[in-house]
Order: C-alpha cells, then structure tokens, then sequence
C-alpha cells in the first residue's frame, strides 16, 4: 500500500455556491406550534442556515482538521482517506477508529489527543495509542463506490493496518464504525487484539427464540421495534430507494442540513436542544464536508447494500475480546443487556455511561476514551 499526504482543500467556487443556494432557500410552510413533532422545527433551521450563510466560516475549520495529518491510498480499487497520528508514550497500541452515519471523520475530533498523548490529558502514557481515523468508503473525502455489492469494509480496514506496519492492532467504532469494527474482530482475529463498541451493531446469528430471551432482552427488542416505528423511516429508505432521495439532498444543502441534523438531536442526549451538545459549527462543519464531497448519496447507499448482502447464513461469533459502552440515549433505545449482546460478542469489558447519546466520541470524549483506554490495558500485555 502507497498513501500519500492529503490536504482538505474545498474549492472556492464550490463555497460561493453553497451561499448562493442558501440565499435563495425556498422555505415550507408549517403547522403552527409544530415544535419538532412533524420533523426539524422551521425556526431552528432558519436560525442555523442563517448562521451557516453570514458567519460560518469553513476555511477557519479546514484549517483546523489540517491540523492532523491527512493522507489518502488506494485499497482494493478504493482511494480511502484517513488521519494517522502517532502515540506519545513508550509503547503506542495501533488502534483504528471508525466513525458511523450521518457522522464523518470529525466526529473523532475531540478524541484523538486524548488516545494519543493520555499523559497530557491527566492520564498515563502508557495507555497511548497510535491513531488511524479513516473515512468510511462513500463519505467525505474517501471515494464513493459506485458498483453494485457489498463494500467489505472491515477488509479495507485490515489491509489498511497492515499496509501502515501494523500486524496487530485495536478497533473501535459506533453505528456504521460498530459494524465495521464486528467485521474486523469476527474476521481478521489472528491481526486483532480486541474490539471495543460504543453501540450494540450484531444481532446474534442465528436469531433466538422468544422462549430464549431472558426478560430484560424481550423489552429490549419490544423498545427497539418501537424505535423503529417512530424513528426508524430514514433507515428504511435508504436500505431501499437512497438514490430517490438522493436528488433531493445532492441538490439543496437547506434539505441537507434537515436530514443531518434531525438525527443529531434525535440520536443525542441533548434532551430535545441540539444545542446543548453540540456547536453550530461542529453541526456544520459535518454537514459542509458532505455537501461539498457530494457523499450524501454514496453514505446512503451503503445501507442499501448492506441490506442486500445480508446473508441467511450463520455469521460465526466474535470471539476476539470485547468491551462495550453503553450509552443511555444512544438512539433513544435505552441500555442494550448485557446477555443481549454476549449472545454474538466475548464480552469482556462492560462500562454503563452515566450520559451520552450515538455520537460518542463528540458527545462525552473523556468518558469514551477514558473507556476504551481502561479495556485495552490489559491486553497490551
């Protein structure tokens, strides 16, 4: 594998546009005090586009991700982009993160320092890892897959690591990034060291029966089929007719902001105010990466495919040690049981959060990284 250094570099035509577009926003009507009940409430959105239009200022935050270092390689016929950030202690652990949807790199963000350099962060040096944040196939500045097929993910990842001189390493990653990680620790176990999930991403394989579940997992699944009736209609259209919408969102960067944001409220544990977790730039830094890449379409696909890969065949168990955070409003689901998930994992790290929602790492950064440097101590032996 050859990688080269990459630079975020967002042509300025590419800007001006976007503003044009924002300047003539044709606006819906709405019920009155609608709230949030029928979707993103009005007010709010104007207020955002209003701020994305006069004072967001992206060259400010492409300067900061240039910060990291950036570079780009081709996998499996693939251009894949990734940050790669050494460890400052005397033995850094490789460890590859991966973001989920509608999240991109920058969810990983606030993280990386403390994983790569813990003792400037109050921790141990010892705990440092050395860092690979890569761009899921299809988002932001990897290379959208244009072919019909499962996209392998976790097999990029792995030859990803070993292409970097890593032939042993750690995984984590939520939503998306937690299906990734699986791949990686049900696959690839003799090059990984253990995984560690902020969301529950495996059902077991195959399904139990009801007469199996204990109690606690019949009201997880009763929550999680409600989930799905209230929340659950943007997964089903992307795992069917993402191209449909796809038009839509490509072509108006106001219906993107909606499709993105209604999921980082929802999706939060923000208790209702988007704002109370996250910045109108953090909001928007994400949701210009994906306007100005035109990966909306291509992040959407995947869930088709996935869908369509889906195989009746057992999937194998993952046996490669397992730690788990649980997050309380991780998709409003509530806390996943423990013998829910050690149906398909080795669970052998389990931390309930006192806070925090699907995007982790943005979310509650110290308690995530605090996590994942305590269930990988020991294995660094």
């Amino acid at each position: 594998m050859h990688s080269q250094p990459f630079t975020i570099d967002v042509p300025q035509a590419t800007l001006d546009d976007l503003a044009e577009r924002l300047a003539h926003t044709r606006w819906p009507d709405e019920v009155a005090d609608a709230g949030w009940d029928y979707g993103v409430n009005r007010d709010y959105l104007r207020e955002l586009v209003t701020y994305w239009r006069t004072e967001f200022d992206w060259r400010a935050q492409e300067r900061a991700l240039n910060q990291w270092h950036h570079y780009r390689a081709e996998i499996d016929g693939v251009d894949i982009h990734f940050i790669h950030e050494r460890g400052k202690g005397p033995h850094p652990l490789p460890l590859i993160l991966t973001h989920g949807w509608p999240s991109t790199f920058t969810e990983m963000q606030k993280i990386i320092p403390l994983l790569t350099d813990p003792a400037s962060h109050g921790g141990d040096p010892a705990d440092a890892f050395d860092v690979v944040v890569p761009s899921l196939p299809g988002y932001g500045f990897s290379e959208r897959i244009a072919q019909r097929g499962p996209w392998k993910t976790h097999e990029r990842w792995a030859a990803l690591m070993a292409g970097l001189g890593y032939p042993r390493f750690g995984a984590q990653g939520g939503d998306v990034g937690a299906g990734v990680t699986t791949g990686l620790g049900r696959f690839f176990p003799d090059q990984v060291l253990g995984i560690h999930l902020s969301s529950d991403s495996a059902s077991p394989s195959p399904m139990p029966q009801d007469s199996e579940l204990s109690p606690a997992e019949r009201d997880y699944l009763a929550r999680v089929e409600q989930w799905e009736q209230e929340e659950g209609a943007y997964g089903h259209q992307q795992r069917t007719r993402p191209q449909t919408l796809a038009y839509g969102l490509t072509d108006s960067p106001v219906g993107l902001a909606a499709w993105i944001v209604e999921k980082f409220r929802a999706w939060s544990d923000c208790g209702g105010n988007v704002g109370q977790r996250f910045t109108k730039d953090e909001l928007l830094t994400n949701i210009t990466i994906y306007w100005a890449t035109q990966t909306i379409s291509s992040s959407m696909r995947g869930y088709y495919e996935g869908a369509h890969a889906a195989s009746m065949t057992p999937l194998p168990p993952v046996t490669v040690p397992t730690g788990v955070a649980v997050f309380p409003s991780e998709y409003l689901v509530g806390r996943v049981p423990r013998e829910w998930v050690e149906r398909t994992y080795n669970v052998q790290h389990w931390t309930e959060m006192p806070r925090g929602g699907h995007f982790a790492a943005l979310e509650e950064p110290e308690l995530l990284a605090g996590d994942i440097r305590a269930f990988f101590r020991d294995l660094r032996k």
